[in-house]
């Protein structure tokens, strides 16, 4: 990896644990949570702080960047199950990633 590589991942790093603490701020927990998700591959655990909008049991969140993130690959073709913490409480769903024809990637998250 690059310097500059190094330099982006600690950087995108220290801005998600900073998303992550102010996740709990009542203005901010409208708009952003924190995904948990199981790899596909590694069968490990992982969190990350994302910006969704709701509309009932649909949740949509919006990939930026997607080229440059490998989390949202882990719900292609039939997807997966991922929990969010909607309105104080931890929620499971199945999402599913799908990429449009300019390259932009939305999950979709059905908690029903």
């Amino acid at each position: 990896m690059s310097s500059t590589g190094i330099f982006a991942s600690g950087f995108v790093r220290r801005i998600n644990s900073v998303v992550a603490a102010l996740q709990s701020a009542p203005g901010i927990r409208r708009f952003f949570t924190v995904i948990t998700y199981t790899g596909r591959r590694s069968g490990r655990t992982f969190s990350t702080p994302v910006n969704f909008s709701r509309r009932g049991d649909v949740v949509s969140i919006w990939v930026g960047l997607p080229e440059r993130k490998s989390w949202w690959r882990n719900f292609t073709g039939n997807g997966g199950e991922i929990s969010l913490r909607l309105d104080g409480t931890e929620r499971t769903g199945h999402a599913i990633a799908r990429k449009d024809d300019k390259g932009r990637v939305t999950v979709t998250v059905d908690l029903s």
